[in-house]
């Protein structure tokens, strides 16, 4: 398996497509990449040579931010916004959707499981 930037990237996919397993690389700067360093995107990536291995890691190092330091400065946005206590800090602080989402039902997945309170459902106003 070809290493890049401390990733193992598959084998038998094209390179195109193994070079997303790196945090931070999609499909558009995947091929955007392979374009600059010359290399041919639907060559698959065990038949790439050192040079061309080389040339992929040097150009990610120098001019993009992925994996690591991509993941250091996203924790370190959300830690500014917490710290400075905006709505969007609030948020992401109490484990709730931050970008508008309902949360009366689903946002399942932020919340977590369900909590299930006793007699909330049968209780209706004696007036």
């Amino acid at each position: 398996m070809p290493r890049i930037l401390g990733v193992d990237i598959p084998n038998d996919k094209k390179t195109g497509v193994s070079l997303r397993y790196i945090y931070g690389i999609g499909p558009f700067l995947a091929l955007e990449v392979c374009a600059r360093t010359n290399v041919d995107p639907n060559k698959p990536a065990k038949e790439l040579t050192e040079d061309e291995l080389a040339r992929l890691a040097g150009i990610l190092d120098n001019e993009y931010t992925v994996e690591g330091q991509l993941r250091r400065q996203i924790q370190q946005s959300i830690a500014r916004l917490r710290e400075i206590g905006c709505y969007r800090g609030i948020r992401h602080r109490k484990s709730l959707p931050v970008h508008g989402q309902r949360t009366r039902t689903n946002a399942r997945t932020r919340k977590g499981p369900r909590k299930t309170v006793a007699g909330k459902k049968g209780v209706k106003d004696l007036r």
